[in-house]
């Protein structure tokens, strides 16, 4: 069985790990939906890509908040409470993402 101390250290690396790969995909998003506006704007599935996409990065914005949120409180019980949080967040923004690829993809197919 683990110590809190050693779960808060093991949440700490998760969150430090996470804090990357959110910034990096909420930049990626935003560079699709700028790259999307070179497109024909008179697809609708464009429109949809640029709503998902703009979801996308706004949810791994909320998550780079709450990591930072997560890392500077003392208090455990509320550390785990923000990862869980961060992780339902993280995994409706990749999910979506995720959506927007496969709709891209139909699209320019």
């Amino acid at each position: 069985m683990s110590s809190p101390d050693s779960r808060s250290h093991w949440g700490r690396e998760e969150l430090l790990h996470l804090l990357s790969v959110c910034g990096t995909l909420a930049g990626l998003s935003i560079t699709i939906i700028a790259f999307m506006h070179g497109f024909d704007r008179a697809r609708a599935a464009v429109t949809v890509v640029d709503d998902m996409l703009a979801l996308c990065a706004a949810l791994f914005l909320t998550c780079i908040y709450l990591i930072f949120w997560a890392l500077r409180t003392a208090r455990t019980p509320l550390m785990q409470r923000l990862i869980r949080i961060i992780d339902a967040l993280f995994l409706a923004a990749l999910t979506t993402m995720t959506i927007a690829a496969f709709v891209t993809i139909y699209t320019i197919w």
